[in-house]
């Protein structure tokens, strides 16, 4: 029996990153950075599209890639409608949806939509998404905001988060559906979900303005005082827009929003990089608290990941807040490619349910 082989893509702001596994077994692993000045020439996320799609093609072709072997390409879920977590097969409503941006515009989105034009392009592959951010298994509940006109949201890293809540359980040998867990994504942007017996009932929108502040997004900001500066005129739109998602949090403290430089100044003696850095543990350590009281203090472990989990003085300063609601667990970085290569393999062996859209 001949191997089957999976691509997985993984469309960033910045980035395109892509892997090819052989089965279970990484061939090779890609990551393309894109300048400012490559992306500047394109409108619209979408419009980049032949530009990434490309770049992935000629990398498979200098590797000289058996592409008739490749039985699914598993892209990343981009801003679709809300739904359950799983894998997805991309059909035309799903394209649509990532296309117009249903649910707002990120280079995630392109990753069904390159998936699906890889996939066709070949004889008998299948193309997924897996775990989209727009996952939302949200108790109603958590969807109160405290007004009406606004609905709590569920926007956050579900692939990394469902990814490395499956990893904790089978260390253990246990089910993750069995398991009330408290996870903490920290990377670009922050998100902290309540997972009880393999839903997120609970989580910050890790996009859009919620929870602890970030590398590069600036959190729950107090609302009284964000609109008072909405309506000073010293803002337009899109640069209040920035301010939350993009420029806020530790880029708009201190001009970077590399963690590792931020932790390197506090560890120089820069004051307010001490200050900043130690304030994002803070927040962190503050929102899993909230997230288990939201399990009625039930939890069997906290799952610390994400590039900020590299840092250890940020470890154990949320450490020390937290060690008294459950174990602590670290699993630093994100194996997103990973997670959707194996998600599509178990797709094709029919290990897990493949759902439409």
């Amino acid at each position: 029996m001949i191997n089957r082989l999976i691509l997985a893509i993984n469309p960033g702001s910045t980035s395109t990153k892509f892997s090819l596994f052989e089965e279970e077994k990484l061939v090779f692993e890609k990551t393309l950075r894109h300048s400012s000045d490559e992306l500047k020439k394109f409108e619209k996320i979408t419009d980049q599209f032949h530009f990434r799609r490309n770049l992935i093609m000629n990398e498979l072709t200098e590797r000289k890639t058996k592409l008739e072997r490749i039985a699914a390409v598993v892209g990343r879920g981009g801003l679709i409608k809300p739904i359950e977590s799983g894998v997805y097969k991309v059909n035309q409503r799903m394209k649509d949806d990532l296309a117009d941006g249903v649910s707002g515009q990120h280079a995630s989105n392109l990753g069904g939509l390159i998936a699906d034009d890889i996939a066709s392009s070949l004889c008998c592959a299948s193309a997924f998404i897996v775990d989209p951010v727009v996952v939302d298994e949200l108790q109603s509940i958590a969807r109160i905001s405290g007004h009406p006109e606004i609905e709590r949201k569920s926007i956050f890293h579900a692939l990394n988060q469902k990814a490395v809540a499956r990893i904790y359980a089978t260390s253990i040998g246990k089910k993750y559906e069995n398991l009330n867990l408290v996870v903490a994504h920290m990377g670009g942007g922050v998100s902290v979900g309540a997972h009880k017996n393999g839903r997120v009932i609970d989580v910050n929108n890790a996009l859009n303005g919620d929870g602890p502040f970030s590398p590069e997004r600036s959190g729950g900001l107090p609302s009284r005082q964000l609109v008072d500066l909405c309506f000073s005129g010293r803002f337009s739109y899109a640069e209040l827009k920035e301010m939350i998602t993009g420029k806020g949090g530790m880029v708009a403290y201190l001009g970077t929003n590399n963690f590792i430089e931020v932790c390197k100044m506090a560890e120089e003696g820069d004051k307010k990089a001490i200050l900043i850095r130690k304030a994002a543990s803070y927040q962190i350590g503050k929102e899993i608290g909230a997230m288990a009281a939201v399990l009625n203090g039930k939890v069997d472990a906290i799952i610390l990941t994400g590039g900020m989990a590299y840092q250890d003085t940020n470890i154990n300063d949320i450490r020390s807040m937290v060690s008294f609601i459950a174990n602590v667990v670290v699993y630093p970085g994100e194996d997103e490619l990973k997670a959707l290569a194996f998600n599509g393999l178990l797709a094709l062996d029919g290990k897990i349910e493949i759902k439409d859209y």
